[in-house]
């Protein structure tokens, strides 16, 4: 068996662990709640948002539907991925897999690939139930690309707070440290990040919300780059042409590699040094 096919199956076996186990079955009605259930909302002919806009395209409403997934399902990335590593330091069973002959760094790939794909098969499809919706709603459905950029959008988000708890696990012997971790760095940049933007514009003598300031325009949506749930609205907006924030398609991009790589890279170095 290649090295390729090793880390697949391990990571379908981890895959399955987490996809059937009891934790996603009580997270499940929090997804439904949150990502069918916004698309269901924003898709209300009659729905008026606030400053009077009515959203007018599919995009439109798949946008302001990703609150759904920035809130729930990447809090349940996190629930799901909190003891990964910790739990089985501390029964045991990380000593017995690190002793295998598979290396280090593979376990680790596959331990990404498995918790990953737990929490993005249950959103992708709840994902595909919201474009249904919307084209039900509005009679359109959204174009190819808008699609593909949703859906790829999507799964980086999740894979990013996978990794996250993934690495605060691997640090931590005690579960309760790591999904503490976890949740407070969801906690960061899901509700407090916008804290932390307003005290720089405060520093920096920008008009706080101040939506036609160009200055404090410019200044969120660069902060918004060293945000992961910034980093997912941007790639959001790169189909909706009438967002302009002053940040390029290519540097958007790249800073999702940024967060997908550095991560990624930090997790397998700290595998391969671990100690159970």
């Amino acid at each position: 068996m290649s090295d390729f096919s090793r880390i697949m199956v391990f990571a379908k076996r981890l895959m399955r662990e987490r996809l059937f186990s009891t934790r996603m079955y009580i997270m499940l009605p929090i997804l439904l709640l949150f990502i069918p259930g916004m698309a269901w909302g924003f898709s209300d002919p009659n729905i008026v948002l606030p400053g009077g806009y009515q959203p007018e395209s599919p995009m439109e409403v798949l946008f302001y539907a990703s609150l759904g997934v920035v809130f729930g399902a990447t809090m349940c990335a996190v629930l799901l991925s909190y003891d990964s590593v910790s739990r089985e330091r501390a029964s045991g069973v990380l000593e017995l897999r690190l002793s295998q002959p598979m290396p280090r760094a593979h376990q680790a790939l596959a331990m990404i690939l498995g918790s990953w794909r737990a929490i993005l098969m249950p959103t992708w499809i709840l994902l595909v139930f919201s474009v249904l919706i919307v084209r039900y709603r509005m009679g359109d459905w959204p174009s190819v690309g808008d699609g593909l950029v949703y859906f790829i959008s999507t799964a980086l988000i999740l894979l990013w707070y996978v990794l996250f708890t993934l690495l605060a696990s691997s640090y931590t012997r005690e579960q309760g440290t790591a999904i503490s971790f976890g949740v407070g760095l969801w906690f960061l940049f899901t509700f407090l990040w916008a804290l932390v933007t307003t005290m720089v514009a405060y520093a920096s003598g920008v008009s706080i919300g101040q939506e036609n300031d160009a200055a404090w325009v410019v200044l969120e949506g660069g902060l918004d780059l060293l945000s992961p749930n910034g980093v997912y609205h941007h790639l959001l907006e790169t189909r909706l042409p009438q967002i302009e924030r002053g940040i390029e398609a290519w540097q958007i991009w790249m800073m999702a590699l940024a967060w997908t790589v550095v991560p990624s890279w930090l997790f397998i170095r700290r595998m391969e040094k671990i100690l159970p």
